[in-house]
């Protein structure tokens, strides 16, 4: 199903594709975080990482009981946009020699990634507040904060010295 076929014809089905598409996302997401984690030399990194990967398994469980809470099958379609922003970390990941660097270009990918997530996530938590799903919006909000906290947390990273011992 593409985002504009004729099987999204309401915001209903909408919603139920976006989610899909997330729940793809978060899959391939917690896939990739082990690299990301064996890849970084920061000790503060490595654990914000393994952090967030604990959490993202709970991003996953909740989208599972929004899909239950919506009467929807919980099963993921694929997402181009994540699998892009994946190998573009991956790629960056194996062309950078020194560690610093390395950990400076693992916080940008990490980023890349949150923020792509917190697009997704706002835009469920209003649709389905828009659907009258209000159960439904505050799990989608609660995986949103968390993203955002993420994001909040590889910025204060990057800032406190990650990028300046990169430079």
């Amino acid at each position: 199903m593409g985002l504009f076929s004729k099987d999204i014809e309401t915001m209903d089905n909408l919603f139920v594709h976006q989610l899909q598409d997330v729940y793809y996302a978060e899959k391939q997401i917690h896939k990739s975080l082990p690299k990301m984690i064996e890849k970084a030399t920061d000790p503060s990194l490595k654990q914000g990482l393994e952090a967030h990967r604990t959490e993202t398994q709970g991003h996953i469980a909740r989208l599972e009981q929004v899909f239950k809470q919506h009467g929807a099958e919980a099963k993921a379609v694929n997402c181009p946009a994540i699998d892009g922003i994946l190998e573009e970390a991956d790629e960056v990941a194996g062309e950078v020699a020194d560690k610093r660097v390395l950990d400076a270009a693992i916080i940008a990918a990490a980023q890349a990634v949150e923020h792509y997530e917190i697009a997704r996530y706002g835009t469920l938590v209003a649709w389905a507040k828009q659907l009258g799903r209000d159960d439904c919006a505050a799990l989608l909000q609660q995986n949103l904060d968390e993203e955002h906290s993420a994001d909040d947390k590889l910025t204060k990273l990057a800032e406190s010295g990650i990028n300046r011992k990169a430079a």
